[in-house]
């Protein structure tokens, strides 16, 4: 990894090349569910709607038909297993693409499931009279149950294996003192170890209550080289980025996310904000629009997209795409972004569900949106939302959806 930077890459390409790389001006739009997960590297799962939501802003529609995420992705996730739900960075659930499913084990989940079991243990001896020979031979009746079944959902388990209706005091002596049940925290470490998987939900596929099944062990991958790997699939979608952006998109130590880099030989770029890397055979120059806020023609690109897209959740310094002044109103106080309407490499608005299923938005002004361009430029990026709001409300249908953390504008807009 060279000392010096090779280039500068200033805003308007990093534009750019989100505006390919992450499948959302109209030309880029894949083809399937599966090509949207592995260009993005991980799809945003903590609020079920959001991965359906990202899959769709990012689907173009076979000729004659509106594009189908929610067949699409059920047949990936549930069908044909090409696509994997699981904990992975920063603790957090994400959709991932099978074949890298290993690779975000090893690199990150294995490490936090080891935490997550730990802290179980400490919390089981020290509420109650559980301990780790109790809590392995509660696992091994749940495995025992989940493969004569195939598949159950946590209140059968709890039907099933008595142990499950346990309950242990969580946080002895503190002001959060209070009786918990242990089911919910062993399936979590079961799924976090990869021993089990969330199969279907139960209900529609807004739901975040899953079925749960047997999984195939992981392969064994050495950490350092799974590290290295996810490494170089994030830098291919979100290069150029910073050490930072890194660090806080893997939830790594410091010497991890650098020994990553160095691994895959990441080179220096400059960037506004500070040193910033790309794989070495990405080095060469995107192609940026004539006009930042008006692009050809023939391609104008606008996009809807969900709350905790991996988009705009896939770097710490954002000010390249999104105005600070506008942060107040698109995140909530623990950093989940809400609904975000983009306009060509830039977010410029929010949008919201209404109860009676009307999609609706809002342009933010300046920042090179608003009273800073003329009516006809305004009204350009007017009707390319429109319509994505259109192909939006069209595949969601009767389907109402409330982001599980509600930020100002979502609020406000669905409340209208």
């Amino acid at each position: 990894m060279g000392e010096t930077t090779r280039r500068t890459i200033g805003p308007e390409e990093r534009r750019a090349r989100l505006a390919v790389r992450h499948r959302l001006a109209g030309a880029a739009r894949a083809g399937t569910a599966e090509e949207v997960a592995g260009s993005l590297v991980a799809l945003h799962a903590t609020d079920a709607a959001t991965v359906f939501l990202a899959v769709g802003a990012r689907l173009a529609a076979a000729p004659g038909r509106a594009p189908d995420p929610v067949t699409a992705l059920e047949q990936a996730l549930y069908g044909e297993r090409t696509l994997t739900r699981m904990h992975g960075m920063r603790h957090t659930l994400f959709v991932v693409p099978s074949a890298l499913a290993a690779v975000v084990h090893s690199s990150t989940a294995d490490a936090a499931s080891v935490r997550e079991r730990t802290t179980l243990v400490k919390h089981l001896t020290a509420g109650s009279d559980y301990d780790a020979q109790w809590l392995a031979e509660t696992e091994r009746q749940v495995l025992a149950e989940l493969a004569a079944r195939g598949e159950a959902t946590g209140a059968e388990l709890g039907a099933a294996v008595p142990r499950l209706r346990a309950q242990y005091v969580y946080g002895v002596g503190t002001n959060q003192e209070g009786p918990q049940s242990v089911a919910s925290r062993v399936l979590r470490v079961l799924g976090m170890e990869g021993r089990i998987a969330r199969g279907r939900p139960q209900g529609g596929w807004t739901s975040s209550r899953f079925r749960w099944a047997p999984a195939p062990p992981y392969a064994e991958i050495p950490r350092g080289e799974a590290q290295a790997e996810l490494v170089r699939h994030w830098l291919a979608a979100y290069g150029p980025a910073t050490e930072a952006d890194l660090k806080w998109w893997t939830g790594w130590k410091v010497t991890d996310v650098r020994r990553a880099l160095a691994a895959v030989g990441a080179e220096r770029v400059a960037l506004e904000e500070g040193t910033g890397f790309v794989l070495p055979d990405d080095l060469d120059p995107v192609p940026v629009p004539v006009s930042e806020h008006v692009p050809p023609a023939d391609e104008p690109w606008a996009a809807l997209l969900p709350a905790l897209d991996p988009t705009p959740m896939g770097w710490q310094s954002r000010d390249w795409y999104l105005d600070p002044a506008h942060r107040a109103a698109l995140f909530d106080r623990s950093g989940n972004i809400g609904p975000t309407v983009w306009w060509n490499g830039r977010i410029v608005g929010g949008w919201a569900q209404r109860a009676d299923g009307e999609i609706v938005w809002r342009l933010f002004t300046g920042a090179g949106m608003g009273t800073d361009l003329g009516k006809d430029a305004v009204r350009a990026v007017e009707v390319a939302v429109e319509a994505e709001a259109a192909r939006l409300a069209a595949w969601v249908g009767e389907v109402r959806i409330t982001p599980r953390f509600r930020t100002p504008l979502e609020k406000e807009l669905s409340s209208l």
